[in-house]
């Protein structure tokens, strides 16, 4: 639950992820990049604080934090990670990891992830193997980061096999999320971000997607007020599914997965780069979920043509057809086989009943998938 505190003339939001024995926190306001030292400080146990940080976020962000560390008595050392899905890799795995080994890391020690979920998943999965284990601060500095991949414990690395196919379920110590920090973000990026946001109305919280009907223009324009909300309401939903099956066993964490299913396809099949962006083809994949559940009767071809519309006023892609892929159907099937919900080779899609009301099916024909997926690209 997301309770608001007064904090002077500013507010946060302090949301807490109920885990057992690892329970942590979620803080969500305006200027907590000023205020490490005192809200993470019980965490800094040495005069040294490691920072891996995403370097657009360094250049918008890096002097904030590293003057309100030395404030609280500490120093930087930074590690700077090229922004984008390539830092995800092997490589950059075994160069952060010998980087934290040779700057004397320690299993009781955190090191801060500084930037979006590029760096958040990197620095939490060096963090899951070094030692076998040491902990992370969550510092995100995105929309997307923010309201998703920063809380719930999923850190991974990309291979040519697929998206986030090696990784490790590692909780943070602390998120701290402060706003203000998004007031830098390239528009594109912040869209990409609300996408998630609007995830959250559509696969669980009919009245949050109303919300978003109202307050998506508020949210993308920064109104401090707009944002808050928008991210304390989706963190508040993260944590209690992520309470509820934290490692996905159960099926209910499964459903967050709406929308990537089909998105992971479509980056794949774009080069996971700057032609789709990861939040896009969440959007796009949640409108052909939509539109998947109303050609299996599920949904209602208004009700789908509804989150498409919202995806739309957005600003985010809507239309498969709008993407100019070079593949059909069956191509874009054979990228989802590497999908990690995989099970006994069948593959379960996250469909809608109508909006919030997300659930797991595990009687899809991929033969259909592919022909609908054709559909929409002939589709406008």
């Amino acid at each position: 639950m997301a309770v608001n505190t007064d904090q002077g003339s500013s507010q946060m939001s302090i949301v807490d992820v109920a885990l057992a024995g690892r329970s942590y926190q979620v803080l969500i306001g305006g200027g907590l990049l000023d205020r490490i030292g005192e809200l993470a400080g019980s965490f800094l146990r040495k005069k040294t604080v490691p920072v891996v940080a995403d370097a657009n976020a360094r250049a918008a962000h890096g002097a904030r934090l590293e003057r309100a560390l030395e404030a609280a008595g500490k120093s930087v050392v930074w590690y700077d990670v090229e922004p984008g899905e390539a830092s995800k890799s092997w490589d950059g795995l075994q160069r952060l990891t010998d980087w934290m080994l040779r700057i004397g890391v320690e299993r009781n020690d955190n090191v801060i992830a500084f930037g979006g979920g590029v760096v958040g998943d990197l620095t939490g999965f060096a963090c899951a193997i070094l030692k076998r284990g040491c902990g992370f601060i969550q510092l995100p500095t995105t929309l997307l980061a923010q309201v998703d991949s920063s809380v719930g414990g999923k850190t991974a690395i990309n291979t040519a096999a697929g998206k986030n196919l090696i990784g490790a379920f590692h909780q943070p110590s602390l998120v701290l999320a402060d706003i203000d920090c998004l007031k830098t973000l390239p528009d594109r990026e912040m869209r990409a971000g609300y996408a998630e946001v609007l995830k959250y109305g559509v696969l669980g919280d009919a009245a949050f997607f109303d919300w978003c009907s109202q307050n998506g223009a508020p949210v993308l324009a920064h109104d401090a007020v707009a944002v808050r909300e928008a991210v304390s309401s989706c963190v508040a939903a993260k944590a209690r599914i992520v309470a509820e099956d934290e490692r996905e066993t159960s099926g209910t964490r499964a459903l967050l997965n709406l929308g990537h299913t089909f998105g992971h396809a479509l980056e794949a099949k774009t080069g996971f780069g700057d032609r789709l962006l990861h939040g896009e083809g969440v959007a796009l994949g949640m409108v052909l979920a939509a539109r998947y559940s109303a050609r299996r009767g599920h949904l209602g071809i208004d009700e789908a043509e509804r989150v498409a519309r919202q995806t739309a006023l957005a600003g985010l892609p809507s239309d498969l057809s709008a993407l100019g892929l070079t593949a059909d159907g069956g191509q874009l099937v054979d990228h989802m086989l590497h999908d990690k919900k995989m099970d006994a080779g069948t593959l379960p899609f996250i469909l809608l009943s109508g909006i919030g009301e997300a659930f797991l099916a595990r009687d899809v024909e991929l033969a259909d998938v592919a022909a609908f997926l054709d559909e929409q690209l002939r589709a406008h």
